[in-house]
């Protein structure tokens, strides 16, 4: 891809140090690059921080949305690469560790497998699940999100806002929700989870078993709070992340 649809894909908020680790962040549904400023706040002085902004919201409104997550996956492998540079590591939240993982599978292929996986909020790719909440209106969908939390409340409190955003809220939720895992080696990375206790879209159990799928090291970290808990916990998380870029 030129540079200017790199530029598209991935938002870097902050210079990083020449030759630096890349963090690349990977938003939730219905998420865009700026949900992750605080990351590339705290870490950008010694790590290069790479938000992704999907298609279809924000200042790429204009685009069709992507809703199948292994394609999703192909646009950022494909807008980011090459991979044979500093150390790279994925972190992604909700949809976002689904898709990691999909990203992850894709550059272990490639032969430039990522130093490391961190995700959030979101059962290991092989759990069972049955989730039909992009099939509701316009209400049914947002009622979920308002329940999850995490959303702009700017957005969800006007009209027009809101009208723009739900297109890329209901493909996100169908991308996340139609996901089917395919049966395959597990990674070589590894892997650190971080969950909420009373996040209603994942139990502990439903976490731990991202264990499975890495060959690599594997780290379980529960949090108080809901399915945003990262908001609470901020300090804590980036503080075990940046320990594991110090070491890849």
């Amino acid at each position: 891809m030129t540079t200017t649809e790199q530029a598209l894909w991935g938002r870097r908020f902050h210079p990083a140090p020449g030759g630096a680790s890349r963090l690349i962040c990977l938003p939730h549904a219905g998420g865009s690059a700026p949900f992750f400023l605080p990351v590339s706040q705290k870490l950008s002085a010694r790590f290069d921080v790479v938000s992704v902004q999907y298609p279809g919201r924000q200042d790429r409104r204009h685009e069709p949305c992507v809703i199948d997550l292994v394609e999703l996956a192909r646009g950022v492998f494909e807008a980011l690469g090459p991979w044979d540079g500093p150390p790279v590591a994925l972190f992604g939240h909700s949809m976002g560790a689904s898709l990691g993982f999909e990203l992850a599978r894709l550059m272990e292929k490639a032969g430039a497998p990522p130093a490391h996986l961190f995700v959030s909020g979101r059962k290991a790719p092989s759990m069972p699940r049955d989730e039909r909440v992009h099939l509701l209106n316009d209400e049914g969908l947002l009622a979920d999100v308002r329940r999850l939390g995490g959303a702009d409340p700017r957005v969800l409190g006007d009209p027009e806002l809101l009208r723009m955003a739900l297109p890329a809220i209901r493909a996100d939720y169908r991308a996340a929700e139609t996901y089917v895992y395919r049966p395959g080696p597990p990674l070589a990375c590894p892997i650190t989870v971080f969950t909420g206790d009373d996040d209603p879209k994942v139990t502990v159990d439903e976490a731990r078993a991202w264990s499975a799928h890495t060959s690599g090291a594997f780290e379980l970290n529960v949090f108080r709070g809901g399915h945003f808990f990262l908001a609470q916990h901020q300090a804590a998380i980036l503080e075990k992340i940046s320990a594991y870029l110090s070491l890849a």
